[in-house]
């Protein structure tokens, strides 16, 4: 099996399969950006290496997302490294992606200010809210609530790909998700109005 996955042919039908899982979540986990194209890239070429070793012991899938949390994790760490700030780009992604997020996030006061009936934030704003909340996080924070949430991944997945225990998953779950409402909360909060100016008397002009 190993052996036909390395196959010219069948390679290239693995990664057409997988390649929009690969860039959404990376998207997700470093930002969106020329950058995840070359990260993609790195996903698969280590995938390739790696299949001979592959001993099927956990789905395929979960050893691929295995894959793209460790490169993802290694471009936090070169980020750190050259001290770069990478400003996030808007995820492209669908309104009713934004609005899932937000509907799997704990507090009705966040979901009764996104979808008020006054429509404070265009869906735009509210999409650059959560993509900014979610690069705040911390890494394992943030890889446990993309695998979760937006890859649909089980508890014992998400425990086999990150390599943690599944209480340590459910932790970090539990924390981001309190984390991400309230950095959501604080972007979405109406800014405070600019008082005028005071004014005072003009002094009478002496006769």
């Amino acid at each position: 099996m190993r052996a036909d996955l390395t196959s010219p042919q069948a390679f290239e039908s693995l990664v057409r399969e997988h390649q929009s899982m690969v860039f959404r979540t990376l998207s997700r986990m470093t930002g969106a950006g020329a950058h995840v194209e070359d990260l993609a890239q790195e996903v698969f070429l280590r995938l390739y290496r790696a299949l001979p070793e592959f001993r099927g012991d956990s789905a395929l899938t979960t050893y691929l997302y295995r894959i793209v949390v460790n490169v993802a994790q290694d471009e936090w760490k070169r980020r750190r490294r050259d001290r770069e700030f990478v400003a996030a780009a808007p995820v492209a992604s669908t309104d009713d992606e934004a609005a899932e997020w937000l509907e799997n996030m704990p507090g009705d006061t966040l979901r009764g200010h996104a979808r008020n009936p006054e429509q404070l934030l265009s869906d735009a704003q509210l999409q650059e809210a959560v993509d900014n909340a979610l690069l705040s996080l911390s890494e394992p924070e943030r890889a446990v609530l993309v695998l979760y949430h937006q890859e649909d991944c089980s508890y014992e997945a998400i425990s086999a790909a990150l390599d943690m225990p599944i209480n340590t998953v459910r932790t970090h779950l539990h924390r981001g998700r309190k984390r991400m409402t309230a950095l959501i909360q604080a972007q979405l909060a109406p800014s405070k109005p600019v008082p005028p100016p005071a004014r005072y008397p003009q002094p009478m002009e002496a006769r």
